[in-house]
């Protein structure tokens, strides 16, 4: 399900609500492509702990595919909150209920 949101001047996107099947399949170029620095930092910051983790525990991949299904259900949500606490508004009734229903 998707929402719109709109800026102050005018701008509109088009924001997916829930599971993000692209952060699971390409994680840290989501949140590149979006120009969403914030989360790239954390993405990328938690990527490089979760491998530092798992090769001092001899882990082979079980940290960091849990990350990657970690941010594949969250990421979207911080990307709609992140974007409203700077001033995006939903662009009609219709997007404002949704984002209720699914973010509370």
């Amino acid at each position: 399900m998707k929402v719109k949101l709109e800026s102050s001047e005018g701008e509109i996107k088009e924001v997916k609500v829930g599971f993000s099947w692209t952060t699971l399949f390409f994680y840290c170029f989501v949140p590149l492509f979006r120009k969403d620095w914030k989360w790239l930092g954390i993405m990328l910051g938690a990527m490089i702990l979760g491998g530092m983790l798992s090769l001092s525990l001899n882990v082979d991949t079980g940290i960091g595919l849990g990350l990657n299904i970690a941010f594949a259900i969250l990421y979207n949500n911080f990307y709609i909150n992140d974007l409203l606490k700077k001033g995006w508004t939903p662009a009609s009734e219709i997007d404002e209920k949704i984002l209720k229903d699914k973010l509370n």
